[in-house]
């Protein structure tokens, strides 16, 4: 039995896009003030990108704690390094300790 899925419309869709981009912003700022403030709008964007089936942005992505909702800033939030012999990016939350790495590769000139 198949389950027919309605789309939504594109103006909803860029409507839950704003509102991803501008719960993020806000979420950075109150990093520093209230974490937990921060965690929720955290929450809340990821709720949003899959109730209306928005892919995040990429940066947006990889700057967002799984485990714990964290916003993931190099020094603050989280353990950035380089493995050059895997060519890959490691970050470590220090909220939770989840790692997560992402390839790199050399750019072109």
């Amino acid at each position: 039995m198949s389950r027919r899925v309605k789309k939504k419309p594109l103006w909803q869709k860029k409507i839950a896009l704003e509102r991803i981009i501008t719960l993020f912003e806000l979420a950075k700022k109150e990093l520093d003030i209230h974490p937990e403030r921060s965690r929720r709008y955290v929450e809340l964007l990821r709720k949003i990108g899959l109730r209306y089936n928005v892919r995040l942005p990429k940066d947006i992505k990889r700057s967002i704690c799984k485990e714990c909702n964290t916003i993931l800033i190099p020094g603050k939030t989280a353990k950035v390094r380089l493995d050059s012999k895997k060519k890959t990016v490691i970050i470590k939350c220090l909220e939770c300790g989840k790692i997560y790495r992402y390839p790199y590769s050399k750019e072109k000139e």
